[in-house]
């Protein structure tokens, strides 16, 4: 028998009170979470919970649908490599969220599993259900009520929590998260919440692009999760310059979690050549090279509607300088990257 089950993670502000949870059916499903973690801590804990959860019958096959390509590569991609290098990147630096992946690779030894990517904003019923269950922790821990953990896998060992207050969670997670955090108890929510990750695309040549001129993009293994850019006293237009200013640093553009938070699932970009470039296939380039540093010389910042913003700026390299424009569109409460065109000045 297989078993399917969808894995989601959510944070608000990212980082911020954080919630995971996976899914089979209404009388399967098991979530937790974190006063403070990101929505990549959440992805993994909800994977790595789901493999604990069944370890009881090991020989069970597991589907589990993602909406995380993080998620996917790092455990069918990227963790091999890690491993051999001593859990470090191909630029030398640490990996992230190191303890949740060392327990995810010692979780699926010996299992039987395949992942399957599928899309947010789909109405996909079992990734709707987990993401719903998922941004209810978050919200909980956000509110400082109790927080659903669900009923779990029949014949699990480690039954899920009784209810308990929400302050009496652990404290602020980092990027290495706990193993686990306990959650309280509480009804289901009712309203399933999208999410939204990446399409798959081939990779990419050399062009100026948003993230600068670059040979074919520059050197990078990208991880991890945008911080909370969104100061109160900030208004949108700023904020989204912000934001602008951080996907042109390359130690953002060497992240590939604080990428995808970044760019919108339906990001598009018209390069140089008119090639037309998709979300994945710029995150496959900057895995490989994230460029050099960029400054941003603003020339407008337009409201078009309520949820977007078209900015107008000079990007200036020790390469050369380019005229470009970004469309931002706000989704959920975080504004997002969905189109940017580049043109280098003679």
């Amino acid at each position: 028998m297989t078993i399917i089950a969808a894995a989601d993670g959510s944070a608000l502000g990212n980082p911020g009170p954080a919630g995971w949870a996976w899914y089979v059916d209404d009388s399967c499903w098991r979530a937790g979470g974190w006063p403070h973690g990101t929505n990549n801590m959440g992805e993994l804990m909800a994977v790595l919970d789901l493999f604990r959860s069944t370890a009881h019958i090991p020989h069970e096959e597991l589907r589990i649908l993602c909406d995380s390509q993080y998620v996917i590569n790092c455990i069918t991609k990227w963790m091999p490599g890690w491993k051999r290098k001593g859990w470090r990147k191909a630029d030398g630096k640490p990996v992230l969220n190191v303890d949740l992946l060392k327990d995810i690779d010692r979780a699926i030894a010996g299992r039987k599993y395949t992942f399957e990517w599928v899309k947010g904003h789909a109405g996909h019923e079992l990734n709707e259900a987990a993401d719903e269950r998922a941004r209810a922790v978050a919200t909980a821990y956000q509110q400082g009520v109790a927080a659903p953990t669900g009923p779990g896998f029949s014949g699990a060992s480690g039954a899920a929590a009784e209810p308990v207050p929400v302050h009496a969670a652990p404290a602020a997670a980092s990027d290495a998260a706990p193993a686990s955090a306990p959650a309280a108890k509480a009804p289901a929510p009712s309203s399933p919440l999208p999410a939204s990750k990446l399409d798959r695309a081939p990779r990419l040549h050399s062009e100026p692009t948003l993230f600068g001129e670059s040979g074919i993009f520059g050197q990078a293994d990208l991880f991890s999760e945008l911080e909370d850019a969104a100061a109160p006293e900030l208004t949108p237009e700023e904020l989204v310059v912000a934001l602008e200013r951080e996907l042109l640093r390359p130690d953002v553009r060497a992240d590939i979690g604080r990428i995808g938070v970044l760019l919108h699932p339906d990001f598009a970009e018209i390069g140089q050549s008119g090639r037309f470039w998709t979300r994945d296939a710029m995150m496959v380039a900057l895995e490989e090279d994230p460029g050099e540093h960029v400054e941003l010389e603003l020339l407008s910042a337009d409201r078009l509607s309520e949820n977007t913003i078209l900015l107008n700026y000079r990007s200036l390299a020790h390469s050369g300088s380019a005229l470009r424009s970004s469309v931002w569109l706000l989704e959920r409460g975080q504004w997002r990257l969905r189109f940017h065109q580049g043109t280098p000045e003679s």
